[in-house]
């Protein structure tokens, strides 16, 4: 008879220890299986320059910052005026990954629209909006399927990559970056980095 009351009392035990250490685990630190790992290859349109690619291949020995964003993203909002004062200090280059600008949003079924249509609407909006709000960029692409967010494992926007001079994802950060993140977590990181041969 008291077996049976252990077992549920047992089980509801391993439970509220899960829970506990569930509740006590930051919702921003999602482990990334490509941390550690060659960052994906792409290539890309320029925003600024129809025509004209960047992969990360051209990266290549720096340290640098790769930030998905869009338009229409509540978060790239709140954490765009830090990118802006991080940019105007010279720090690390900032490369922007425009996600699913017109895709994302929800207001314009892209599959009426035609890939010319659709690239110069991504175009006018994320341009517009860089302009209103300040380019941190050193340059920006445009993601406009969200294929390399998909490659790059994007839960959603924003999201920013810290990527070594060899072209390995050594930090990501789920969320909009923070001061303190910025200053505890990446600067650290970014300057280990380029201290390193």
């Amino acid at each position: 008879m008291l077996k049976r009351f252990l077992i549920p009392l047992g089980l509801f035990l391993v439970l509220v220890v899960f829970l506990a250490i569930g509740l006590n685990r930051d919702p921003h630190e999602v482990p990334s299986p490509l941390v550690g790992k060659p960052a994906p290859a792409f290539s890309l349109e320029k925003l600024a320059e129809p025509g004209k690619t960047f992969s990360p291949a051209d990266m290549q020995g720096q340290v640098w910052l790769l930030n998905v964003w869009a338009s229409w993203c509540v978060s790239c909002r709140a954490e765009h005026p830090l990118l802006v004062a991080f940019s105007r200090q010279g720090g690390l280059p900032i490369v922007g990954l425009n996600y699913k600008e017109v895709r994302g949003d929800g207001g314009i079924d892209a599959k009426k629209l035609s890939p010319a249509d659709e690239a110069s609407l991504t175009r006018q909006r994320a341009g517009a909006w860089l302009s209103q709000h300040g380019d941190p960029y050193t340059l920006s692409v445009l993601d406009m399927d969200g294929r390399v967010g998909i490659d790059y494992g994007v839960y959603g926007v924003p999201e920013t990559y810290l990527i070594d001079k060899k072209g390995v994802i050594r930090f990501k950060q789920i969320g909009p970056i923070t001061p303190d993140a910025l200053e505890k977590k990446i600067l650290p990181l970014a300057r280990q980095l380029a201290a390193e041969s």
